[in-house]
């Protein structure tokens, strides 16, 4: 009993002494007694609730995206065409075979070789009516001597040109097919940048590809492509073979015919674009009803009013455009418009570049009037002009 009360005796010692030293150690150090810090991560939940929160965080703002786009693409894919092209090309002979020598060996008879050889391309088009109309880019389909069209439910035929529209890049052709699936048409003026677009063709010939991206602009003008330009930009890959192709939204409705790419490699850097399927809708109509697009015309040359050439004319600002040249016998030279004009206003409307000018007057069907208000050695002038019937450029 003794040996085990000193046993108990110095375990209480031990206990005792532990306990005061770690009440002196706590004095010392008492954040040691704070709770320990555990960094919090909210949970991901599912993607449709996170896309919900985040929508919720941003006032005014519809945000919403689904898990996959694969219902868009099922309602769209099947009007997405591919476009097979082939067109006898002239080829030119062998220069040996011109040569004095070579027809002094052949005693001036020289064999007759093939002088032509066959080129065939590749592009997409969208079928927009379960008529047989075929939306497309003119330069797809550019002086082929025949054109096939396959579907994506196996079938193919000959496709017949409805009418082009070199200014804008846009053809219709028309098949001859029954239960011809079409694209819903979407409304291409609600576009926002950043808004998610897809865009169905057939790049390279591998077979109809979907690729996704955002709309990087809206408006893109003076590029250089076409005549009449305001292209949807997107970063949505479009490659060789896409022209022409459906660029539809999340809901799987048409928005624009894709067109273009910047590219300096002739694969896809992200820059593409794609005409807005208002603008192609119209040109369509157009050429289904008549045959062709009608669009006014007034003969002039003008270039933008910078502000150098704003000092050199004596203007007050740099405003409207100036007028560089005046063609013979056109609607302008008959309305008395004179190299060196600045025409500020068409219809009421101020214009500022020429672009502007080129999109206002050739709204006016032919036969109509314009009314013009503008600048002639400093002071305001006004002309009235009735617009011909432009003519048609070919492309570059």
């Amino acid at each position: 009993m003794m040996r085990i009360s000193r046993r108990l005796a110095f375990l209480f010692k031990i206990v005792t002494l532990g306990l005061a030293a770690g009440f002196f150690f706590v004095l010392l150090r008492p954040e040691l007694l704070a709770p320990i810090n555990v960094v919090e991560m909210r949970q991901s939940v599912s993607p449709l609730q996170g896309l919900a929160q985040v929508a919720s965080s941003v006032q005014g703002n519809d945000l919403a995206g689904p898990v996959s786009y694969s219902a868009a693409v099922r309602l769209a894919s099947p009007a997405v065409v591919n476009i097979f092209t082939s067109k006898e090309v002239p080829q030119r002979s062998h220069p040996l075979l011109d040569d004095p020598f070579f027809q002094h060996f052949f005693s001036g008879k020289v064999p007759a070789l093939p002088r032509k050889r066959t080129e065939t391309s590749l592009g997409s088009g969208v079928i927009v009516s379960s008529q047989g109309y075929v939306l497309t880019n003119n330069h797809v389909i550019e002086g082929a001597d025949e054109i096939k069209v396959a579907l994506s439910d196996g079938r193919g035929t000959q496709a017949r040109v409805v009418g082009i529209d070199p200014e804008t890049d846009l053809a219709v052709l028309r098949l001859e097919l029954p239960d011809l699936p079409s694209i819903l048409i979407g409304d291409s003026e609600d576009l926002q940048v950043g808004d998610v677009v897809l865009a169905i063709g057939n790049p390279f010939g591998v077979g109809q590809t979907v690729t996704m991206g955002i709309v990087s602009a809206t408006g893109r003008k003076q590029l250089g492509i076409n005549t009449f330009e305001n292209f949807i930009q997107t970063d949505a890959a479009i490659n060789p073979g896409n022209s022409g192709g459906a660029l539809i939204n999340p809901y799987g409705e048409m928005v624009g015919i894709n067109t273009a790419i910047f590219s300096r490699t002739g694969g896809s850097e992200g820059i593409g674009f794609a005409i807005p399927v208002s603008l192609a809708r119209d040109v369509m109509q157009q050429i289904i009803e008549k045959g062709r697009v009608t669009r006014g015309w007034l003969g002039i040359e003008a270039q933008e009013v910078t502000p150098e050439l704003a000092q050199s004319f004596g203007l007050p600002q740099a405003r409207g455009v100036l007028v560089a040249g005046v063609l013979r016998n056109s609607p302008a030279a008959a309305a008395g418009l004179q190299p060196g004009d600045v025409i500020t206003e068409i219809d009421g409307v101020e214009v500022n570049d020429t672009a502007g000018v080129l999109d206002l007057i050739s709204r006016h069907a032919p036969g109509t009037q314009v009314h013009l208000d503008g600048l002639r050695n400093g002071k305001p002038f006004s002309a009235t002009a009735t617009v011909t019937q432009r003519p048609i450029r070919p492309r570059n």
